[in-house]
């Protein structure tokens, strides 16, 4: 499955931005997807993961309350609305999709990148202060 990640972008604190993770394959509606998320000299970390009907949907605790994610399977689409950025938010975004379908899953599994097989090329955001 080829991932697109788009809807990056520079915007102040306390902006929006809405983030898009499109697959190629219809199969997609039969993964979960996760985004991570890289800043410069950091390791990658989990954001946000939706598995494969949608209910079960797990954030990192930094973005709870913050960020949504969601998906629209006759899209092939997986967003992420990320509202009220932080400059700590800054850094390159990641969608991906799971290794194995139909898995509603856990917190450990989806913040687990070893779980995901296919990753999107990354999409820049940057929040000033």
């Amino acid at each position: 499955v080829q991932l697109q990640a788009s809807g990056g972008g520079l915007v102040q604190a306390g902006d929006s931005l809405r983030l898009a993770c499109t697959a190629s394959e219809r199969t997609f509606s039969n993964y979960g997807v996760g985004w991570f998320r890289q800043a410069p000299g950091k390791g990658r970390e989990f954001v946000a993961s939706v598995n494969w009907n949608g209910n079960r949907i797990y954030y990192t605790d930094s973005v709870r309350g913050r960020f949504t994610i969601s998906r629209d399977n006759g899209k092939n689409t997986v967003s992420l609305q990320m509202n009220n950025l932080k400059p700590e938010d800054t850094a390159v975004y990641y969608c991906a999709v799971g290794r194995t379908s139909y898995v509603s899953g856990t917190f450990p599994y989806w913040s687990d990148d070893n779980n995901y097989a296919s990753w999107g090329q990354g999409t820049q955001v940057t929040v000033s202060s």
